[in-house]
């Protein structure tokens, strides 16, 4: 248990094989961030995208909505391969580690802003109110008029010809129509990412080299680029490697050709039909299924972090159990809110334990003190405070333009990045597969905390507007930001630099991924329409009929904030204490039930690793592990 709690020994990376800090230790200099990886990083950037949003078609290519994302890691792969073939006999076409890492990390962050729930529910948000206008809705009259006219598209032909495909963006009157409020709400995401760039510059020395998070997700493109590891030579790799690609290309073929053999029993079984009886009816989804590839991240995961994920997930289903036995309202236990609760009330435990660090930031930036080191800081604090600063004045006066009130827009955002925060601080330490909280960001809980009718129709049009990027949070930029500052330190790569990529990807993703999306929309038609109509009909409903405070959902949101400070309190002061808010926290979500086995299927081999064959043992599995992400995402 001791060797589980230290966290360089979670991700295998203080160990005599794979240690990518005593491997950079190593050299005298640090390593050199090129022009040419940028550009590189600039030029794949489009090309992601693209590929991103031809996915869309098919309904195959939401590779955001998983934690670690399986196109970058592909690129990763396939570029580290094309490295070590080329440096010896063309070595200017070679890259090196912190090149890769950088070229990584900005096609990372253009996948999650291009995502399922960031740039591809903008335009259909910004439309869908006047493209299906109808006598029958009459949302003209219903709530137009608080619509303002630089947000939305109005010309409906326009939107039509958007909604429907078969057509082409590029005319004169559709370049017109489209341009404007794209880039007004092009520069409202880039204020909202600068903001939380911010919070993480913030935080980055305390969580990463203080506190030592462990950071399960980066393990494998830290290994992948690390020439002393040798990962691409171990067999014990390539075992894992064969395992999940020969399965996937199994079924996946299974799927093109039904003649082609199938590997059955990987994907989930909902065995909840064995619960027919009150109250074990309640149960009324419980899949088993083994990703290869979530059995192999989970193996990066302290024991007591995995433990706690798949004893929550099914105490969620214990909830539901009991509420039924005890005639319980049909959505008891509020596993939404109570999660919104505990996302909150970890980005404030993680806030709390950072105060000290915090304080000094303070003393550095309202006076001269000088109590803290800022050489190896991206920015130095006070540019820090200051992007943050104006990046939150364009977010407040453009949701005050929007129509919302100031007390709205306060709560609105106060929750928005404490939840993004906690989110962030969960991946950092536990490095879940998901994070999606679908349905319950901050606009549902002051519809649930106010009510419709106190919040008022300019309020709740507004809100509905922000619904593209809070309906579900599974391609969150904040924690792919920090987790490329954590690969920057680990490699030795030199932080302001880095940040520069950074900086750099969030500029260029912005408006390519929104000009590939709307691209592909007028040539095939939206898929995501979906997220329109959810928003505007939820809007019709509640202006048409108000609906009071649900009290009871705003108490299961406040017990989970209670819990998840119960448990953070109890890990500090009983180390033996075996249950972590985060998996509190991210186990109620949709995604989870597809990987909860999986999940447990490794803490039981990782468990039996560890008391069998010791540390070394757990040190010598590693590839094999990472060889199961590795082949599933590939294939």
């Amino acid at each position: 248990v001791t060797l589980e709690r230290t966290p360089t020994l979670v991700g295998g990376l203080n160990t005599s094989t794979f240690d990518s800090n005593r491997c950079s230790m190593d050299q005298p200099n640090r390593p050199r961030l090129t022009a040419k990886a940028l550009l590189v990083g600039a030029i794949l950037i489009p090309l992601n995208a693209v590929w991103q949003m031809i996915g869309l078609r098919w309904d195959i290519a939401h590779m955001s909505m998983i934690s670690l994302l399986y196109n970058t890691v592909t690129l990763l792969f396939l570029m580290t391969v094309w490295s070590r073939l080329t440096e010896r006999i063309v070595p200017s076409l070679s890259f090196s580690r912190a090149d890769l890492l950088a070229i990584y990390t900005m096609v990372s962050l253009s996948t999650a802003i291009g995502g399922h729930m960031c740039v591809q529910m903008l335009p259909p948000i910004i439309s869908y109110a006047f493209a299906y206008n109808s006598p029958e809705n009459d949302w003209q009259a219903l709530f137009w008029h608080y619509i303002p006219d630089w947000t939305s598209i109005r010309d409906r032909n326009v939107a039509r010809n958007f909604f429907t495909g078969q057509s082409t963006l590029y005319t004169p009157e559709r370049l017109q129509a489209w341009l404007s409020p794209l880039v007004i709400w092009a520069l409202f995401l880039l204020a909202l990412f600068l903001v939380m760039l911010s919070i993480n510059f913030l935080v980055r020395k305390q969580w990463i080299e203080h506190e030592k998070l462990s950071y399960p997700l980066i393990q494998l493109p830290l290994l992948l680029t690390n020439r002393r590891s040798n990962l691409l030579g171990n067999k014990l790799m390539w075992i894992g490697f064969t395992i999940a690609a020969s399965i996937d290309l199994s079924n996946g073929l299974n799927d093109l050709y039904p003649s082609w053999p199938r590997i059955a029993g990987i994907r989930g079984h909902d065995i909840s039909r064995l619960f027919t009886t009150r109250p074990w009816d309640a149960i009324n989804w419980l899949p088993f299924g083994i990703y290869p590839f979530a059995v192999g991240l989970a193996f990066f995961m302290p024991l007591d972090l995995s433990f706690s994920c798949w004893f929550f997930y099914l105490f969620w289903k214990l909830q539901q159990v009991f509420g039924r036995s005890v005639g319980f309202e049909h959505d008891f236990p509020y596993p939404h809110e109570q999660s919104f609760g505990a996302y909150v009330g970890l980005g404030l435990s993680a806030i709390w334990i950072s105060r000290r660090h915090l304080s000094q930031i303070v003393s550095v930036v309202f006076s001269s003190s000088t109590t803290i080191d800022q050489s190896q800081e991206p920015f130095h604090y006070r540019s820090t405070v200051l992007m943050a600063g104006i990046g939150l004045i364009f977010l407040f006066v453009f949701c005050y333009q929007l129509g919302m009130s100031i007390w709205v827009i306060l709560i609105f955002f106060c929750c928005y990045y404490a939840l993004a925060i906690g989110v962030t601080r969960m991946r950092a330490e536990l490095g879940s597969p998901v994070h999606d909280q679908h349905w319950c960001g901050p606009d549902h809980m002051m519809y649930m905390a106010f009510g419709t009718r106190r919040l008022g129709p300019q309020n709740l049009t507004a809100l509905s507007y922000l619904y593209f990027f809070n309906r579900s949070y599974d391609c969150l930029l904040m924690p792919h930001q920090l987790e490329g500052l954590k690969i920057a330190e680990q490699a030795k790569i030199e932080n302001r630099k880095f940040a520069g990529a950074i900086l750099l990807a969030i500029s260029i993703s912005l408006p390519i991924t929104i000009w590939a999306y709307m691209h592909m929309s007028y040539r095939d038609g939206v898929y995501t329409g979906w997220v329109g109509r959810e928003s505007f009909y939820r809007l019709n409903g509640w202006l048409n009929n108000p609906l009071k405070a649900n009290v009871p959902a705003l108490t299961a949101s406040g017990i989970g904030l209670l819990v998840a400070f119960l448990l953070t309190m109890m890990r500090a002061r009983f180390f033996w204490f075996p249950f972590h808010a985060a998996g509190y926290a991210v186990t109620s979500t949709y995604t989870m039930n597809f990987f909860w086995f999986s999940i447990w299927i490794s803490f039981v081999i990782k468990s039996i690793c560890l008391k069998q064959g010791g540390l070394k043992f757990y040190r010598q599995a590693i590839p094999f592990f990472l060889g199961l992400v590795l082949g599933e995402f590939v294939v």
